[in-house]
Protein backbone atom coordinates (compact mmCIF):
# COMPACT_ATOMS: atom_id res chain seq x y z
CA UNK A 1 0.00 0.00 0.00
CA UNK A 2 1.53 3.29 -1.07
CA UNK A 3 0.78 6.69 0.34
CA UNK A 4 0.61 9.63 -2.01
CA UNK A 5 0.89 13.13 -0.60
CA UNK A 6 -1.88 15.23 -2.03
CA UNK A 7 -2.08 19.03 -1.98
CA UNK A 8 -4.81 19.00 0.66
CA UNK A 9 -2.51 16.97 2.96
CA UNK A 10 0.04 19.77 2.82
CA UNK A 11 -2.70 22.33 3.41
CA UNK A 12 -3.98 20.45 6.47
CA UNK A 13 -0.48 20.14 7.88
CA UNK A 14 0.10 23.86 7.43
CA UNK A 15 -3.19 24.71 9.17
CA UNK A 16 -2.44 22.28 12.02
CA UNK A 17 0.99 23.84 12.50
CA UNK A 18 -0.47 27.33 12.55
CA UNK A 19 -3.14 26.36 15.09
CA UNK A 20 -0.56 24.61 17.29
CA UNK A 21 1.75 27.63 17.19
CA UNK A 22 -1.07 30.03 18.11
CA UNK A 23 -2.16 27.79 20.96
CA UNK A 24 1.41 27.71 22.25
CA UNK A 25 1.60 31.51 22.14
CA UNK A 26 -1.66 31.74 24.11
CA UNK A 27 -0.42 29.26 26.70
CA UNK A 28 2.87 31.12 27.11
CA UNK A 29 0.98 34.41 27.51
CA UNK A 30 -1.33 32.96 30.17
CA UNK A 31 1.59 31.44 32.07
CA UNK A 32 3.35 34.81 32.10
CA UNK A 33 0.15 36.59 33.13
CA UNK A 34 -0.33 34.13 36.01
CA UNK A 35 3.26 34.64 37.15
CA UNK A 36 2.80 38.42 37.18
CA UNK A 37 -0.44 38.15 39.13
CA UNK A 38 1.24 35.84 41.65
CA UNK A 39 4.01 38.42 42.10
CA UNK A 40 1.32 41.03 42.84
CA UNK A 41 -0.08 38.82 45.61
CA UNK A 42 3.29 39.03 47.35
CA UNK A 43 3.43 35.57 48.94
CA UNK A 44 -0.11 35.75 50.30
CA UNK A 45 -1.93 32.46 50.46
CA UNK A 46 -4.76 31.97 47.99
CA UNK A 47 -7.81 30.31 49.48
CA UNK A 48 -9.84 28.25 47.04
CA UNK A 49 -13.37 27.03 47.52
CA UNK A 50 -14.39 23.44 46.74
CA UNK A 51 -15.61 24.28 43.23
CA UNK A 52 -12.33 26.00 42.36
CA UNK A 53 -10.30 23.06 43.68
CA UNK A 54 -12.45 20.61 41.74
CA UNK A 55 -12.02 22.59 38.50
CA UNK A 56 -8.25 22.72 38.92
CA UNK A 57 -8.12 19.02 39.80
CA UNK A 58 -10.07 18.00 36.70
CA UNK A 59 -7.79 20.00 34.38
CA UNK A 60 -4.62 19.15 36.30
CA UNK A 61 -5.19 15.41 36.24
CA UNK A 62 -5.45 15.55 32.46
CA UNK A 63 -2.04 17.23 32.30
CA UNK A 64 -0.22 14.97 34.74
CA UNK A 65 2.50 15.72 37.26
CA UNK A 66 5.27 16.58 34.79
CA UNK A 67 3.36 19.31 32.94
CA UNK A 68 1.82 20.61 36.15
CA UNK A 69 5.29 21.09 37.62
CA UNK A 70 6.04 23.44 34.72
CA UNK A 71 2.89 25.54 34.90
CA UNK A 72 1.20 25.28 38.31
CA UNK A 73 1.74 28.44 40.34
CA UNK A 74 -0.87 28.66 43.09
CA UNK A 75 -0.50 25.13 44.49
CA UNK A 76 1.92 22.28 44.02
CA UNK A 77 1.25 19.53 41.47
CA UNK A 78 1.01 16.99 44.31
CA UNK A 79 -1.73 19.04 45.94
CA UNK A 80 -3.71 19.34 42.70
CA UNK A 81 -3.41 15.60 42.03
CA UNK A 82 -4.59 14.81 45.58
CA UNK A 83 -7.83 16.75 45.22
CA UNK A 84 -10.95 14.76 44.31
Amino acid sequence: MSFIIRPWHVFLLAIAGWVNRNQQYMIEYLITENQILREKLDKKRILLNNDQRRRLAVKGKLLGRKLLSEIATIVTPDTILRWP
